[in-house]
Formats: structure tokens, sequence, C-alpha cells
């Protein structure tokens, strides 16, 4: 393979790199780890096998990194995220530790489809999306960098939601990710923490005299480690993923089972597996709020515990605590974090409060990934309070002395502290937590160069006009190995062979493609991958939706979290106008289009839900009209996840990146279509700006209102009645829709979404639609000339080297966690 990094590690059985070596381990596995032989082994014992065929290798060149880390007391980067989206495992491995072809080989050498073997690996469906998936393309480059790292977060027994379309309405089916098993991960049973919740706390004294808080809790939930192990390509360092399960400090009450009370004998048990259970509960009811902050306050313990635990293997006491570790907060879930490290400083090891706040302060850097103010999340005091009761005396107390130092230092500006205070006053009383987030941390970073601009000036103000010095950029970045390299194996190998496999290890060597755009042999071999691609992605579409694509045509794709900022229903506005072009006979020589639509909408989000639903109406309207066939095709590629994007970013040729400007904090879908060769309509929002800037503006397509704009229309009163009426084809789309056009005559269903549109357009529909139009039909008439778009496209890949995960960390490394990459001793 265009990509093998070369074999690894001593020869043996269990951990050698040869055809023959690798052939034996899997049988060896299948018998002695499965308790199979065989003629009687299905496909997925031999999946099992050579998954845990690789992870002995993987384990084996881990076992030498942590060796390494322990050794030297290496400075560590503990990333905490609610959400690690991993995707499929064994061929990302595979292609890491140089071993891709060798196994194919080895599996061919048995007689099995070495595909239909990777079609079993179940995807780990922890996490929700963009979130989720940047941190683990993070500790990708981590391992790939040798950046001494140990990722934190929950092992979800059922991860995101599978979902299913029944009658265009999106249906929530439990995501059974692990019933066959998971042979990634290594459970770590005598490595438990037993985490308190509710009750009360007292005041006492401890054997020195001194005052101390004694928390008094009424449940204990243990928290057990379950290790991922987390390869870097081409390099030695293998990193850990330690994820935390809930359980029951005791599972079975015998006295209650002896007297005939069968359930209570289990009702703990029971009761503390809940927690995580799933991720994401629908947190609109009280009970999924509070499961939501005891998932969080779970995981964020038991890492802070493990890390103390592991500080005190050296030390023999914290005061150095911050000098071994960084600790980054994935935006503000694991922000409980601030308080509970003062928690166990203070209350557990007998630090006084202005020690322990300072190494908490030290330990900590935030980043911070929204500018939606109902994502800043805020928990109700008294849900608060029952929960951790000693947190919320550690708030208050955080509280006050902060505020106490804002009245010292800005006098009389009362309102100045009411907007900081960690205690949002304002009606029902909320603990902020992106204010202790802020509060508690060194350095406070936002994730695109118009996001942090924007944090500064409107979310964050405040904080940065008291702190601008905590204030920094670090623009998201993207793996190149998975979403290039395994994802588009075709182009990266063509890749390679113009300018030699660097580029997979160092994105920037990517400018050298530049000339390469200007020779004609090379456009027509990339179209010809990219054709072959969009075949590919044809046949799962229709075998997934029963909907025949054409790969000739233009693939016009939006797939990501359903919201109305993302503006899925805009993408649809213009869908309708282009079948009305085609209805009234005046579509022209257009090219035919393929508009593909993936995303789940959260399960209590009605509006999102009500979106799906619109495409599918649209869709079936349009393919039971003759006249759009061969012209147009709308699909909705159901259950989106890492192993779907695998398939659908090589095979795209425009990316719809149209959220309105001044919402996305940064995207990162944007810069796999781009590294894939997708051209992009989008906004000046997110990441979207600096993708223009290096990709060039001549080969973006750039539409909409600043967010500069968007936020003068709110001050000027926005009223959406003049836009509608201004313009013939937005005032036929949205009175079809209300007509029932699309619903079978029912004028009530998408009734919703239309009088939000009318009434408000929060998210400036009518207002970016006639410029959206306008670049869509530049779309149209560039695509026509084939050359010119594949000039694009190479160009597009050729100046992505920027958004590289690997950048991104450097940047971590250097301006927030001031860590150095380790040698891995052999």
């Amino acid at each position: 393979m265009a990509t093998s990094a070369g074999t690894r590690g001593k020869a043996g059985i269990r951990t050698g790199g040869s055809v023959a070596r690798i052939k034996q381990a899997i049988l060896d596995n299948l018998v002695c780890i499965q308790g199979r032989f065989a003629p009687i082994a299905t496909p997925n014992d031999y999946y099992l096998a050579v998954a845990y065929t690789v992870r002995d290798r993987l384990l084996a060149q881990w076992a030498k990194t942590a060796h390494t880390y322990y050794e030297r007391a290496s400075r560590t980067v503990c990333y905490l995220s609610a959400e690690f989206l991993l995707g499929p495992h064994l061929e990302n491995h595979l292609i890491n530790l140089g071993l891709y072809d060798e196994v194919r080989r080895a599996v061919a050498a048995l007689g099995l489809d070495f595909q239909a073997l990777v079609d079993q690996e179940e995807e780990p469906g922890l996490g929700n999306g963009g979130l989720g998936r940047l941190a683990a393309c993070y500790l990708d480059s981590l391992a790939m960098l040798n950046i001494p790292a140990i990722g934190y977060g929950i092992r979800y027994e059922f991860g995101i939601f599978t979902q299913e379309i029944r009658d265009g309405w999106q249906e929530e089916v439990a995501d059974q990710w692990l019933r066959k098993g998971n042979p990634w991960e290594v459970p770590r049973p005598e490595i438990a923490y037993d985490i308190p919740f509710g009750g009360r706390t007292e005041r006492v004294r401890d054997a020195a005299g001194r005052d101390r808080i004694r928390w008094i809790p009424d449940r204990l939930i243990r928290g057990v480690a379950y290790d991922t192990m987390i390869t870097g390509y081409a390099s030695p360092s293998v990193i850990m993923l330690r994820l935390f399960k809930a359980e029951a400090t005791t599972s079975f009450d015998l006295r209650s089972f002896n007297v005939g009370d069968y359930y209570g004998a289990v009702h703990d048990k029971i009761g503390s597996e809940n927690l995580t259970k799933i991720l994401y509960p629908n947190d609109e009811p009280a009970a999924g709020r509070r499961l939501r902050l005891m998932q969080q306050f779970l995981f964020v313990s038991c890492a802070l515990r493990d890390m103390i635990r592991i500080f005190l293997q050296r030390e023999t006491d914290l005061t150095r605590f911050h000098e071994k570790y960084a600790i980054q907060l994935n935006d503000t879930h694991p922000a409980i974090g601030v308080a509970e490290l003062m928690r166990l400083l203070v209350d557990i090891h007998g630090l006084g409060w202005e020690e322990a706040w300072e190494i908490t302060r030290r330990s900590f850097g935030y980043t911070n990934h929204t500018l939606l103010a109902e994502a800043l999340e805020t928990w109700p005091m008294p849900l608060f309070a029952g929960v951790l009761p000693r947190h919320l005396e550690i708030v208050f107390e955080i509280n006050r002395r902060f505020l106490d130092g804002i009245r010292r230092d800005y006098p009389g500006d009362e309102d100045l502290a009411r907007r900081l205070s960690l205690i949002d006053e304002s009606g029902e009383r909320y603990v902020r937590m992106a204010h202790l987030a802020c509060v508690g941390s060194h350095r406070i970073n936002g994730v695109a160069r118009l996001h942090t601009e924007l944090l500064r000036a409107q979310v964050l103000n405040d904080f940065n006009r008291i702190g601008p010095e905590k204030f920094l950029n670090v623009t998201n970045g993207v793996t190149p190995r998975r979403f290039v390299a395994l994802a588009n194996p075709a182009l990266a190998a063509l890749v390679t062979e113009a300018i030699g496999p660097a580029w997979i290890r160092d994105l920037a060597r990517l400018e050298a493609l530049e000339p390469f755009a200007e020779d004609a042999a090379f456009r027509v071999r990339w179209r010809t991958i990219n054709r072959e691609n969009k075949a590919r992605l044809a046949e799962l579409v229709e075998s997934r939706t029963g909907i025949a694509t054409d790969p000739d045509s233009l693939f016009d794709v939006q797939v990501k979290r359903i919201h109305e900022y993302k503006r899925q229903h805009l993408n649809v506005l213009h869908v309708i106008t282009l079948y009305n072009r085609i209805r009234h006979g005046e579509a022209g020589d257009r090219p035919p289009r393929t508009v593909l639509f993936g995303g789940k909408a959260a399960p209590g989000y009605a509006m999102a839900k009500l979106i799906i639903k619109l495409v599918h109406a649209v869709a079936e309207t349009i393919h039971s009209d003759s006249k759009a066939a061969g012209r147009l095709k709308v699909a909705f590629l159901p259950n989106f996840n890492v192993k779907t994007a695998h398939l659908i970013y090589p095979a795209t040729d425009l990316s719809e990146q149209i959220s309105t400007a001044g919402k996305e904090a940064s995207g990162t879908g944007n810069m796999k279509f781009s590294m894939n060769g997708a051209l992009t309509i989008g906004t000046l929002d997110g990441a979207n700006v600096e993708i223009r800037e290096e990709v060039g503006a001549e080969n973006f397509f750039l539409f909409g209102l600043t967010a500069e704009e968007v936020e003068r229309s709110w001050r000027e009163g926005w009223q959406p009645d003049g836009a509608i009426a201004a313009n013939d084809d937005l005032s036929e789309a949205l009175e079809m829709l209300e007509a029932g056009f699309f619903s079978r005559n029912d004028r009530e269903l998408f009734r919703p979404l239309t009088r939000t549109i009318r009434d408000r357009d929060d998210y400036r529909l009518c207002a970016d639609y006639p410029s959206y139009i306008e670049a869509q039909d530049r779309v149209g008439r560039t695509w026509l000339d084939q050359d010119a778009w594949q000039r694009m496209s190479i160009l597009n890949v050729a100046r992505m080297g920027k958004f590289s995960s690997d950048r991104a960390i450097r940047e971590y490394c250097e301006k927030i966690w001031r860590v150095q990459p380790v040698e891995i001793d052999d």
C-alpha cells in the first residue's frame, strides 16, 4: 500500500511483522483467545483474531512508550473530553504500524476476504460530531509527534444513537457497539475509583488542628478504567485513551436476595451502571440533566484521581503536580474539573487554598468550541447542590475571591462583577461552567481565527477585558492519515507518486502538488479517481436508500449534525429552486446534480427533525416527477458516522459549508472535504475564512453576510418579509411548502419551519438566499468546464497543509502546554 510506514518490532509470533508470523498469530488467536477453529469460525471470529493479532503488536510498542515516560517522568498532556469519536480501528492501526500489506496478504493466505473482515468491525459511537472527532484527531497527532499524552473520557455502553428513517422521520435506536465485544480495549479492573455524589458536608478539625470540610455523600459509584491504545503514523509512540465505566461499589446485596427482594438485590448495580449507559441523555427532563452532570463528574473525578495516583508513584506530595501535567478541557463538559481538583488538593491532600488554587490554575487550559449562548453549559443551583454539594461550596469560594479581585481592580463597576460571576443570578440561579473554566485556566483558546475574535469581542468579552493575555487562537485541524491515506487510498497513492510520501507526516509538503494542476494527464487521472470514488458512494446510497444516483452528475454534499444554524434548510430551498427551474423549463444548460444530505438531529430537537423530514419530502416529490429525471436527485444517507465518512469525503465534488456567519466555531468537515479535492461553497464563518485564504478566493464559492453584517442586522431590527417579497424564487419556494406541495397537501406539516423563517429568520436564510443561489449558479457554470474544475480541485488539496491536526498540536504544545516530544527507548 502506498501509505505503508514500514514494519517495526522484534520478530516473534506475538509481535513479528512477516506475513508468515502474522498468519500464524491469527490462527493462534482464533483458538487461544476466541476458542474457535477454522471449520466453524465465523467472519466475526476471524475479524477478532486479526484484531487481537494487531493489538499484540501495538501493545508491545505501548509498553515501551509507557516505560519511557515513566523512567523520564515526562511532562504529560491529559486531554479531557466527553466525546472521542475514534472511528474503526483496524485499518487505521495497520497504516500507522506499517503492516497494511502484510496483514492483507496473511488474510488472503488463509483464504479470507480482507474487506469482509474489515466490515465486521463495529464503530465505537463515543461522540456526537465535530467535538469528538477533533479529540480523536488530536490523539492521532499526539501519538505521531511523540508527545506524552493520555486521553480521558467515558466508556458509554451505548454511544450516539443509530439513526433510522421511517416515513422520512428520524427514529433513534440504541447503538449496541459492544454487543460482539471490543478487541481494542484493555479492561483495568484494578484501576477503579469510588466517586461520591449527593449528601452533605460538615466542618471538622484535622490532626494538625486545622479546619477542614468533610463531604458525607449519600451514594458512591465506582469508575472502572478501560484503555484503548492509539498509534502514531510511522512513530514508535503508542499512547493511551482511558475511558471510565460506571459500576456499583456492591454489585449484589445478598441480604435483600435472601429475604426475597430480588430486584432490591441488584438495584444499586442497575442504578450505578445506568450512569454511563448512553452518550448525551436527553437533558430536557430534570432527570436527564442530573444524569448528564453525574456523567461529567464521574469521568473528570476519575481522571484527576488517576493523574494523582500516577504522580505519587514517583513524588511524595502534589506541590509540583502542575509541572507534570497539562490538562486540557475540551469545551465546558469537563469544566467541573476545576472545582474537583481544588477539592482533592484541599480536602483530601491537605494543601492550603492559595497553593491549591495556583496549582489548579497552572494545570488547566480551556478550549471553547461554541459561539451559541445555549451551548455554554449552565446548571440550575438546586440540581448542582443536590449532586455535588461540596463543589457548590468550592465554586462559591472561588467566585467570592475572584469577584473581590474584580471589585478591587474595577471599583464601582458592579455590572461587570455581575456579568463575570460564576453564578448567574438574573433569575433562577445557575452555575456558569464556561466562567468556571475561564477563571480556573491559565489559557483560553478558540478554534478558528474568527471564532477567537468573536469570543474576545462578544461571548467572553468581559474575561478578555480583564485578562487579554489568557486568550489565543489554535485553529482546528484533522488527521490526513485517516481522512486521506485511509479514506482515499487511490488519491493518496497518486499524490505519493507525484511528490513522495513525506506529506503524510508533514501536510505542508502538499504544496509541491501545485504544478501538477497544469498537467493535463495528471488532471485526467485525478478525475478518474474521483469518478471511481463516486461510483462506490452511489452504490452505498442506493443500498441504503433505494435511490439510484449518477456518478457523472455533480455530487453536492452536506453531511453534519442537523441544526438550524448549519442551515440544511437553506440547501433545501436551493434544491426547490433548481426543481422549479426544471418544472418551468428554465434549467438551461445547468449540469445534472445529486444533492446528498446526512447527519443526526438531537432526540429532543423538533425543528432539526422536521428538517430531516423536509429533505425526504422534497426528494420524494422530485423523484416522482419525470421532468426531473436525469437532472436532479436528492438523497438523505442515514446514520452518518466515521465509516460512511470514509466513502463520502473522497466522492464529493461540492462541499456545503453554509452556516450563518458568526455561528460555527470552526468546523472540521470543511477541512476533510477540501483535503480530498472537493470545492467549497460557504460563508465567511469558522475555519471557512482561513480555508478560503489558503486555497485562494478564486477556488472557493463565497456567499452571504459576514459575521459583522449579521450582528448589525440584529441591531437594526432585521425583518425577513422585505427580502421574501423582493425575491420571486424564494417566495415561490416558501409558498409551495406552505401549500402542501411537498407534503401530500398537508399544509401544516412544515408550517413551524416556514413560520420561523417568515417571522424571525434568526439564521438569516432570507438575507443570504439570493447570494447563495448566485454562488450555486457559478458552481454549475464552473462544473461544465471540467479542466477548470479539476485544476481548482488539485489546488484545494495542495493548499490544505495548514489544516493538519499535527500543526494544531504543535501549536498547543508550544503556546499552552509547554510539552516537548520524547524519544521512545528501544
